[in-house]
């Protein structure tokens, strides 16, 4: 109940305000003002699902299993759940649980929206899981080398080393689930493997999970290339910020002209975060939803 209710008891508004009902606790004992079956069943549901995780629910997470436990007959995020290393991540917003779903079902998948909705951190959870279990050989990690506003100069060392910093974001969220060392021999094996986007022109890519990162700041012709990559067995997870292109002026996204034209193709999925979607934090979503309004750059 400590994981239901949160730290300092903070979910507690939030489950008063999803239930329409009074909640009132004494020591370790939940009252709820209501004369509805199902949340006693959904309480109990909620305590099974805290003692396979290692946090506290969150508001997003709350409000999908609710409107799971009702509009889908009890099924929960645990159906969606993916185990790397014998962690496992369920998805925290009905968003995030779409998402899921399309990296089971699909080939390419588009994850387009702000940041702090999990875009990359499930596409390595995923690419993570799949790897480790065998399903697939290796994982491609790569992205446009496009620097954010100030130049960082000459970088030292081999090709792994120089596309280090642009990739750190991947490998914090690999982190999460593996070791630094345990992820040096993936790499080492060739399970992990670093591409820049310009050598991947002439590949073939097999039995892969290739996930290509910042995919926003790609040109027209970088992602033509990227998406004619894939061979046999093999999964695109393209990632991207369309209200963060680093691009020069006057160069048009590969990210936004490949969402304007692709349409109805098997296989191929888009999903759309939007500042709602947001779990990293409160102040966050709130913080990035002002400047979405003020550049009005909200994908509707």
């Amino acid at each position: 109940m400590e994981k239901v209710l949160g730290i300092n008891d903070c979910n507690l508004d939030y489950l008063e305000h999803l239930f329409g009902q009074r909640i009132s606790i004494r020591g370790n004992q939940l009252t709820v003002s209501s004369d509805n079956p199902v949340l006693p069943s959904f309480f109990e549901h909620l305590i099974k699902l805290s003692s396979q995780r290692d946090e506290s629910f969150v508001e997003n997470e709350l409000y999908m299993e609710w409107k799971s436990f009702n509009e889908e007959e009890g099924q929960s995020a645990a159906l969606y759940e993916l185990i790397v290393n014998s962690r496992s991540v369920w998805p925290k917003s009905r968003k995030q649980k779409e998402y899921i779903a399309s990296l089971n079902e699909n080939q390419v998948i588009f994850a387009t929206g702000p940041a702090g909705t999990g875009k990359t951190f499930l596409a390595i959870a995923y690419a993570l899981s799949q790897v480790l279990c065998g399903k697939k050989q290796k994982i491609v990690l790569t992205r446009p080398v496009v620097e954010a506003g100030e130049s960082l100069g000459f970088l030292p060392g081999d090709l792994s080393q120089k596309l280090n910093p642009y990739l750190k974001p991947l490998y914090d969220a690999m982190e999460y689930f593996i070791s630094p060392f345990q992820i040096k021999k993936m790499e080492e094996a060739g399970q992990i493997e670093i591409s820049p986007l310009a050598y991947m022109r002439g590949r073939s890519l097999n039995r892969s999970i290739v996930i290509l990162d910042e995919a926003q700041n790609t040109t027209k012709g970088q992602m033509k290339m990227f998406l004619t990559r894939l061979g046999e067995d093999s999964k695109a997870i393209i990632t991207g910020d369309l209200t963060q292109i680093d691009l020069p002026p006057k160069t048009e996204s590969g990210l936004v002209h490949v969402l304007s034209i692709i349409h109805d193709i098997e296989g191929l999925s888009v999903i759309q975060f939007r500042s709602a979607d947001i779990i990293r934090s409160r102040l966050v979503r709130q913080i990035i939803s002002c400047y979405l309004e003020e550049e009005g750059n909200e994908i509707q």
